[in-house]
């Protein structure tokens, strides 16, 4: 698995942003991928050191559209920080 196909996309929420001040980012990641293949897939797409990594897995929720019932798909969010030394992300800054 490619760097790009372990990293979906990053999270960008309230809480998110003020993680990002502590060097902590989410990302969505696949859901095969363990820690150290999303800390190996951070430290090559960004140029950083990565120190710790936390994963959770969401169960889609329940939806509805009219009377047919439907679920979204489950998902997996990484929470990545970095070291004290390293830059930080580019994509986080100015939002």
């Amino acid at each position: 698995m490619s760097a790009q196909d372990i990293i979906i996309r990053p999270i960008i929420t309230e809480r998110s942003m003020m993680d990002a001040q502590e060097k902590k980012y989410a990302f969505e990641v696949s859901k095969k991928a363990n820690k150290y293949q999303i800390k190996d897939a951070v430290e090559e797409l960004f140029q950083v050191k990565v120190v710790k990594v936390n994963t959770m897995n969401y169960d889609g929720k329940l939806k509805r559209m009219g009377r047919t019932e439907g679920k979204r798909p489950d998902w997996k969010k990484a929470v990545v920080t970095l070291s004290a030394d390293s830059k930080e992300i580019k994509f986080f800054e100015g939002m």
